[in-house]
């Protein structure tokens, strides 16, 4: 008996980015209008999937609602800059969190969204391969052995 399985083969695109500079701008909202409108309607969780998406725990940036310089938008925007090697300062990634930090999320949100690579799964062709083999218990042979005994 045969199984027949899909192969899979994985193909990867990426657009890459090899500059010193954020791929779009702090205004750069129209560039892309999914992450500008999922961050319009619906701020915080677009900035907890952004983290997300970072490999950071998920509610990190809640701890921004309670402080004036948000902490969590300021280490984030730093650790993606260093991530890219993208040119900056703490300075101005200070003034971005505080006075335009939701642009400053979908300005993260669109660099990893062009750096990050894509990847796709293709259905390439059919693989056949044989069934594995079944054991099936064969029963011992037992030996009955009768002693006959003459009497007389």
């Amino acid at each position: 008996m045969m199984y027949q399985q899909p192969q899979i083969s994985s193909v990867t695109t990426t657009s890459t980015i090899q500059n010193d500079q954020w791929s779009t701008g702090i205004c750069g909202c129209f560039d892309d209008c999914e992450i500008c409108c999922f961050a319009t309607w619906c701020p915080v969780l677009f900035t907890c999937s952004t983290t997300s998406n970072l490999g950071e725990c998920f509610c990190l940036p809640l701890i921004d609602e309670f402080s004036i310089i948000p902490p969590i938008s300021m280490a984030l925007r730093t650790s993606v800059r260093a991530r890219y090697g993208i040119q900056g300062d703490l300075g101005s990634d200070c003034m971005y969190v505080t006075f335009c930090n939701i642009c400053s999320w979908c300005q993260i949100a669109r660099e990893l969204k062009r750096r990050h690579p894509n990847h796709i799964v293709v259905n390439v062709q059919s693989a056949v391969m044989p069934a594995p083999p079944v054991m099936v218990p064969v029963p011992q042979p037992t030996v009955v052995t009768t002693q006959v005994t003459r009497v007389g």
